[in-house]
């Protein structure tokens, strides 16, 4: 363990600004230590795949750090639309009258209720975790072919189960609540 700690710690010492340099070109010096600090952990993780040319050690360290780099965007991506759904959401809530908002809300929440475990965490996945189909079916551990039939499955459980309780919200007091609605626009 001596020997790798010895290698590692001088492979560290001559690439560290390297690594920094070019994470610092494709982001903000910051975030650069942070992916530089990713890459070497990922070094240290991986060191028995790290290439025995000394010449070819640079490059495989750029390659995770671009690897590094893209991920953080994908994250980074995804906190900005579930943001902007947040935002775009927020508005259908500060409505003034919020009892229209709060039994369709229960009536989602009921409806979601209603469906398998399976189905919850299909949806769930895609809708909240805004997850495409593929990482998502990575994530269960099937094929995407797969969790597309039950993603389309899950969806009309859902949707026979939204209509199911239509009736219940018809309510003389939800439908006055629709009416006002109406003339207000």
């Amino acid at each position: 363990m001596g020997d790798d700690e010895e290698h590692f710690s001088g492979l560290f010492r001559r690439h560290y600004r390297d690594v920094v340099r070019f994470s610092a070109r494709r982001t903000d010096p910051d975030q650069a230590r942070d992916i530089a600090a990713e890459t070497f952990l990922v070094a240290w993780r991986r060191f028995g795949e790290l290439p025995d040319d000394p010449d070819d050690v640079l490059p495989w360290l750029y390659s995770v750090a671009r690897n590094t780099i893209a991920n953080h965007r994908r994250g980074d991506r995804r906190r900005l639309r579930l943001g902007a759904r947040l935002r775009s959401a927020s508005p259908a809530v500060v409505a003034s009258d919020h009892a229209g908002g709060v039994v369709a809300a229960l009536h989602i929440r009921d409806a979601m209720a209603s469906l398998s475990p399976r189905d919850q965490e299909t949806l769930q996945l895609v809708s909240w975790d805004g997850l495409d189909v593929s990482a998502a079916a990575t994530v269960v551990g099937c094929a995407p072919r797969t969790f597309a039939v039950r993603l389309h499955r899950a969806r009309r459980r859902l949707e026979q189960a939204l209509a199911g309780g239509q009736a219940e919200q018809a309510s003389p007091l939800h439908q006055q609540g629709l009416e006002m609605k109406g003339a207000r626009s």
